[in-house]
């Protein structure tokens, strides 16, 4: 018969006649539960159709597993690519990803940062958007101790953590490789001033 609600332990401790207490230990394989109880109770549990509310469970641990991440658009092959490189390392350490972006508006990125701050993310990675030039929008984390690291296009801001290439060094390689090409005429072409990094 369906329900509209979602089964509890307390419906599978009614159905197996054991308390809620275990019914909850066994289901999280607790030793002190006999291999027989704890058996059965993960057959009631899923023929029940039980979901482990593992939100509400990480939440009373304080983490969420969960790393959340702004980027200015989807749809730049550069930020594909980290983006890729940034799940598959979550991912192999249990976390999740919750991924938004800005399209290059300072107003979108911080309703971003808020709405992954009360998704109760463990950290946030950010590129910043091309217009953003006040960073306080991010003290709703910082104040709470929750790592921002910014990447890419970061942030003017001695106390803060970023990732990024040496743009000079970059530049200096690429012109040189130039002039070794027999290149003469060198033109280079620029984007907005605000950011380390335009793409």
């Amino acid at each position: 018969m369906k329900s509209g609600r979602d089964i509890t332990i307390y419906d599978i401790a009614k159905a197996v006649h054991l308390s809620a207490s275990t019914v909850s230990r066994a289901l999280s394989n607790h030793p002190h539960i006999r291999k027989e109880t704890r058996k059965k109770i993960h057959a009631v549990a899923a023929e029940m159709g039980y979901r482990q509310n593992k939100f509400a469970s990480n939440l009373r641990q304080k983490h969420t597993y969960t790393i959340g991440v702004i980027v200015p658009r989807l749809d730049s092959y550069f930020m594909a690519s980290a983006l890729a490189g940034i799940e598959k390392i979550t991912s192999e350490n249990g976390y999740g990803l919750i991924i938004s972006q800005s399209q290059e508006s300072h107003q979108k990125e911080a309703a971003c940062v808020t709405t992954l701050f009360n998704s109760r993310v463990d950290g946030l990675l950010v590129s910043l958007a091309l217009n953003t030039k006040d960073i306080r929008h991010f003290n709703i984390l910082s104040d709470r101790d929750i790592p921002v690291v910014f990447f890419d296009r970061v942030a003017d801001c001695p106390k803060c953590i970023s990732v990024v290439i040496d743009n000079f060094k970059a530049g200096y390689e690429a012109t040189l490789h130039l002039i070794e090409q027999g290149c003469r005429r060198i033109m280079h072409l620029g984007g907005n001033m605000l950011r380390n990094v335009y793409s």
